[in-house]
């Protein structure tokens, strides 16, 4: 099958790779010159495990090419990927398909014999070329950054939006490859192929809310929230995943998805109540994880430094786009502190939307001399740290784990004071609450009692 990906973003470029790697001919296009000589060298702009080497042996195979030449690579196409950024519209939170239209306007000159386009813009298609022979199919995406090669090669199910049968067999030519892997194929219409999309992610985020709203209640009545966890997820009808108690959900795909979904409800009289809780929660729930930090100073962090460990929304990603961290570090700010950061990844990326920090080379530099260190992503590179080094590195050894990646009795031996999500948390270390010489005292950190280092 010969393949164009219009676009070489996240989706694009993950997909196109992946696509080629089956076997097929594979075109991605890019208006900006830059970034497919970039592309075309096999270089990488994103972060995404194994998608570098991938890229590079399909670039080597000749199976996989990148140009900026829209009309010549949509000629000579069987299916048209459209992959183009469609991020929340300012002012109402609808998707931007702005992109998408101008895709397809520039796709309607190129049609030459049957080609399906693989998105929803047949209107401004059949407006411009009343001639062209071809089908239009909604194939939303599943894939998770971080996971993302995997997820495209082993997925759940495959989701083809449309009622046209030669535009089916098309479809199916080009996922033929998984068959082995017996991933479902779903067949059905466009708008429904689009609901399964935003819906499977709204509900995604509600099971992220639910939890995380669960965790501030096993905080106040002295349960833990992991085990609650544990304890509902093995009921298959619920299921484990993401049920893991944090500072909220971010990324490029939840905030986006759900606020264009209740924006969608809106416009057709259908209010989704829960969704509008998920959204309003979960926006509030990111700043407010700053006032975990506060509280183990009496609430004043004026003069204090605050050091943040992990910018992305997750691991294995350099995405940053609502990510828990923007706002818990503005919030830090807004308290007085100051902020040092460390990611393993995302910092280039974090420069664009943070000011007044310091951005550091790694765990270590950044806790040096912190009153507080915060945990906010849960990368491999912070589950195993040396406590007694970083102990050392501190002002004071205050840990806030927003990720619940250490234990509490643990972090008790090695006198740390320990906030968690969702659990058993704060444990005075000796030393700091008090005056230097009365390290006997352990007063809890609420009592608002002096805080001086050791």
């Amino acid at each position: 099958m010969r393949v164009t990906m219009i676009g070489t973003g996240y989706v694009g470029l993950v997909s196109g790779a992946c696509i080629a790697d089956f076997g097929h001919q594979v075109t991605c296009v890019d208006m900006d010159s830059t970034k497919i000589s970039t592309l075309n060298a096999g270089e990488i702009p994103i972060f995404e495990p194994g998608l570098g080497d991938i890229v590079r042996s399909n670039l080597e195979e000749g199976r996989l090419a990148f140009t900026t030449a829209l009309r010549e690579s949509v000629r000579d196409a069987d299916a048209v990927f459209i992959a183009v950024g469609t991020p929340s519209r300012r002012g109402d939170g609808h998707a931007d398909l702005s992109h998408v239209y101008t895709a397809a306007r520039e796709i309607a000159g190129a049609l030459e014999g049957f080609t399906i386009v693989i998105t929803e813009v047949e209107r401004i298609i059949r407006e411009l070329r009343h001639d062209a022979d071809f089908a239009v199919v909604s194939n939303p995406e599943f894939l998770r950054e971080g996971a993302a090669i995997h997820d495209f090669k082993h997925p759940d199910r495959i989701v083809i939006g449309t009622e046209d049968e030669h535009a089916k067999k098309v479809a199916a030519e080009i996922y033929r490859p998984l068959y082995l892997n017996q991933a479902p194929i779903l067949y059905t219409s466009r708008r429904t192929a689009e609901l399964i999309k935003y819906a499977a992610n709204a509900f995604l985020a509600t099971k992220i809310t639910f939890i995380n709203e669960i965790a501030d209640l096993c905080e106040r009545v002295g349960a833990d929230v992991q085990e609650v966890a544990r304890g509902i997820g093995f009921d298959n009808r619920i299921g484990p995943k993401f049920l893991h108690a944090g500072p909220g959900f971010g990324g490029s795909c939840l905030p986006k998805d759900v606020r264009a979904l209740i924006k969608t409800a809106q416009d057709h009289d259908v209010p989704l109540r829960i969704l509008e809780a998920v959204e309003t929660v979960n926006d509030t729930r990111k700043r407010a994880m700053a006032r975990k930090v506060s509280i183990s100073f009496a609430g004043v962090l004026r003069g204090k430094t605050v050091a943040v460990l992990g910018l992305t929304f997750k691991p294995n990603t350099d995405d940053v786009r609502d990510a828990p961290s923007i706002p818990l570090i503005t919030a830090l700010q807004d308290m007085g502190a100051k902020v040092r950061v460390y990611d393993p990844v995302g910092m280039e990326q974090a420069r664009q939307v943070l000011v007044d920090v310091t951005y550091c080379r790694g765990p270590y530099d950044c806790v040096e001399e912190a009153d507080a260190v915060v945990i906010v992503t849960e990368w491999e590179q912070f589950r195993a740290l040396d406590m007694e080094r970083l102990r050392d590195l501190m002002a004071c050894p205050v840990m806030v784990d927003l990720r619940n990646i250490y234990r509490a009795e643990d972090m008790k031996k090695h006198r740390f004071a320990y906030t968690c999500v969702g659990r058993a948390s704060t444990h005075q270390p000796i030393g700091i609450y008090t005056p230097l010489g009365q390290a006997e005292s352990l007063t809890p950190a609420l009592s608002g009692a002096a805080t001086t280092a050791p």
